[in-house]
């Protein structure tokens, strides 16, 4: 992946500042691309897309019943999770075997 993934959902809500925000099911998308990270197509599963919304999701997320988002796709989640692993911190040998 090249670039940092944006959402795309199956519904959307205006938030208070007046901006759409992601609702109900949440995929991981590519800006650029006409499908989700697990390989949905956006026209044909009518999902809509929000590329100022970053996919910021773990898998440690607890959803309530009023978070607008109702689920994470584990799928976006699994491909996405190694990712935001890696760009936090890597990983140095310091000391190495002779």
């Amino acid at each position: 992946m090249t670039s940092a993934p944006a959402v795309a959902a199956s519904g959307e809500e205006t938030g208070p500042a007046g901006v759409r925000e992601p609702a109900g099911e949440v995929h991981a998308w590519l800006p650029g691309q006409n499908q989700t990270v697990c390989g949905l197509p956006l026209s044909r599963t009518r999902l809509r897309r929000f590329p100022h919304v970053r996919f910021d999701y773990a898998s440690t997320d607890v959803l309530t019943g009023e978070d607008p988002v109702g689920r994470i796709c584990p799928r976006c989640l699994a491909a996405t999770e190694g990712r935001r692993r890696d760009e936090k911190h890597t990983w140095v040998r310091h000391a190495p075997r002779p």
